[in-house]
């Protein structure tokens, strides 16, 4: 038997190796599985129509076509300029906004690549022009990639409470303080550059602040509609999805007139290649978690960790390691596969399952550039033509940052818990 799954294991290896998709892997494996269980393999069937019921699985096809639609947009230079605006008078005052636009565009794309592209053209010579250094410049570009994947509505958090089970309102409240945490700690630090290097701030202007409201005045009120609906009982996630995907239509082909809508079609296939690609991996990745609970997997994960790791502490410090390393390339991928496994672990060493979340997503936030595989730093390798090494030193007072924030939040976890407890009690 021992004989057999390593070959198995060895030929999965050599699959993926040479390109096969890992939903034909993760399928396939299932399907060996329950056949050398002798179970039936329409196990993994039933999970695929299982999944389809979901009632808040609309919410990620919608969510993603909208996202799409503003990365089509003119959305980008807009929010740059209203944050230049806003912030750009403020010591550091150009990189914080540039935080912050980048961080709000990923929330609403989900896609750490779709911001280094589309707005990391518009941030890295907006810094170089104010005097930043390039190492910082690079730095700042590739982190802000993935900074907002910690705020609503963010695919990844919508993805991991349905494969996590649970409330995606719980989640999103839960994420948003750690997320602001990063933010801050990475403005502190802009600060710090912008004193040490002599950066000047932009002058307020009153008028150029009242044209970049005027410009953003249909797609600024769309967070606080969203997050607020939410929040404000107005409406579900799914309906609140329904209700952006509407808005994003109607303000950037009617009012703004950004797209045309003969590329609604091309813009709607783009969007639904991601989501088809999640969906059939989540389908047959939930086939397989079947049959590893059957087979009591967790429990024998479990057992192995308690023999070696003595306390709550220790288990967190290495879920932050392995997380980190199985978050660099393929988010989804690692939510889909890996959520279901280490979910029933963290039970056990009683992980208040919404905290682990949230560590989840800032681990999955914080791989995206960790070296030297994160996907992050590829894409601006690519996107600036300059070499991975200068990146990986360009993004290290970062990455440090961030690890900084992460250990603060994985032993402190009041600082995931305490808005959504209000929130219950309301």
């Amino acid at each position: 038997m021992a004989a057999v799954s390593w070959a198995i294991g060895s030929l999965t290896l050599a699959l993926a190796a040479l390109g096969t998709p890992i939903f034909a892997l993760i399928g396939g494996l299932s399907l060996f599985l329950f056949y050398q269980a002798g179970i039936s393999g329409t196990a993994v069937i039933v999970e695929l129509a299982r999944l389809s019921s979901l009632p808040s699985l609309i919410a990620i096809p919608l969510f993603t076509f909208a996202g799409f639609l503003l990365a089509e947009s003119k959305a980008p230079q807009r929010m740059m300029r209203l944050a230049e605006s806003l912030f750009g008078w403020m010591p550091a005052g150009v990189a914080i906004a540039a935080l912050g636009a980048c961080a709000l565009f990923t929330a609403f794309t989900g896609a750490s690549g779709v911001t280094i592209i589309a707005l990391g053209g518009l941030v890295y010579p907006l810094l170089r022009r104010q005097g930043y250094p390039e190492g910082y410049s690079l730095g700042l570009v590739t982190t802000t990639g993935s900074l907002g994947l910690l705020f609503p509505p963010s695919l990844p958090i919508i993805l991991y409470a349905l494969v996590g089970k649970v409330p995606v309102d719980q989640l999103f409240a839960a994420s948003a303080m750690p997320g602001l945490i990063l933010l801050a700690a990475l403005s502190v630090y802009s600060m710090l550059i912008a004193r040490r290097h002599g950066v000047k701030r932009v002058p307020f202007s009153r008028a150029g602040l009242s044209s970049a409201l005027r410009e953003s005045a249909w797609e600024l009120p769309l967070p606080l509609l969203v997050i607020g609906g939410i929040y404000g009982g107005f409406f579900t996630a799914s309906e609140a999805a329904a209700f952006m995907c509407f808005y994003v239509l109607i303000v950037e082909t009617l009012l703004y007139r950004d797209i045309d809508w003969r590329h609604i079609p091309e813009i709607m296939v783009k969007s639904m290649m991601l989501v088809g690609a999640i969906l059939i991996v989540l389908g047959t990745a939930l086939g397989l978690t079947n049959y590893l609970i059957d087979a009591e997997v967790p429990a024998r994960l479990f057992e192995t960790l308690q023999a070696h790791l003595t306390g709550k502490a220790q288990f967190l410090a290495l879920l932050n390691v392995f997380l980190l390393v199985v978050n660099m390339v393929e988010i989804f991928s690692a939510i889909i596969i890996v959520v279901p496994l280490i979910v029933p672990v963290a039970a056990q060493y009683q992980i208040d399952p919404i905290h682990l979340g949230v560590l989840f997503l800032l681990n999955l936030e914080i791989g995206y550039m960790t070296a030297p595989m994160g996907l992050n730093l590829f894409l601006s390798s690519r996107r600036f033509n300059r070499p991975l090494s200068q990146l990986y030193g360009a993004t290290l007072p970062f990455w440090l940052l961030l690890l900084a924030a992460l250990a603060l939040v994985t032993y402190i976890p009041e600082l995931s818990l305490w808005l959504p407890k209000i929130l219950r009690m309301r």
